[in-house]
């Protein structure tokens, strides 16, 4: 007799021990399958978090524009403090005159090659020179252009240029860089543009006309200037 009630309770055991790997296996998968979810939400809140940011990027309100002697005395009691903005704006005295808007004032535009010893010009350009080459470069030379210029007044943030290029009425090339921000100081500041390479061949000999300009972020032209360069043979 006991030997068939452990017959008969072996099957049932059988059944109540599958139904158990069943339900176990149904609740990993289940657990499983909520971890996948919160994945895909956190995923969704991280595209809200950056949606929202771009939103939040798009509405920014810049503060209002502070001239350099508002920025000083805003901490005048505060020596130290005074002294280290003064030191981080690189303000001298007579630009603590309250004016708003700052100034770029370009003193020379110059070109370095490996064709040529480094040419500079002052700014402006000799109006007798207007039109005319102000360089001459081998065809696949690497050359440079390089600025020297002083900030007057105010910060300028956000100084950028392009450099756009046409032959014989085409636009050819077009560059744009970012040169950066920059506060008032006695030293005019020197900048030396990204490296360009001259183009190589027949067609690609003569003369080009140029505009280069300057603009910070608030789109306040500084400069702009209108050139002509030629490129020849390489020989």
């Amino acid at each position: 007799m006991e030997s068939g009630k452990r017959a008969e309770a072996g099957p049932s055991a059988g059944v109540s021990e599958d139904k158990q790997q069943r339900e176990e296996r149904e609740m990993s998968e289940k657990q499983l399958a909520d971890e996948v979810c919160d994945d895909h939400e956190d995923d969704d809140d991280d595209d809200d978090d950056k949606e929202d940011g771009a939103g939040a990027l798009a509405g920014f309100v810049p503060g209002p524009l502070l001239s350099l002697k508002e920025q000083i005395e805003k901490d005048k009691d505060d020596d130290s403090l005074r002294r280290w903005k003064e030191k981080l704006l690189g303000c001298v005295e007579e630009d603590l005159n309250g004016q708003m808007e700052p100034e770029v004032k370009f003193h020379s535009i110059g070109i370095i090659s490996n064709d040529l010893e480094e040419v500079s010009y002052p700014l402006p350009l000799d109006l007798n020179r207007a039109g005319l080459v102000l360089f001459t470069l081998k065809e696949g030379s690497r050359y440079q252009l390089k600025l020297t210029f002083s900030v007057l007044h105010n910060i300028v943030s956000g100084l950028t240029y392009s450099n756009t290029v046409w032959k014989a009425g085409l636009k050819v090339d077009q560059n744009k860089g970012m040169l950066g921000t920059f506060a008032p100081q006695r030293e005019p500041y020197v900048h030396v543009l990204d490296e360009e390479t001259t183009p190589s061949g027949v067609l690609a000999r003569g003369i080009y006309s140029a505009n280069l300009k300057f603009e910070d972020d608030d789109r306040r032209c500084h400069m702009e200037l209108k050139y002509a360069f030629e490129i020849k043979k390489n020989s």
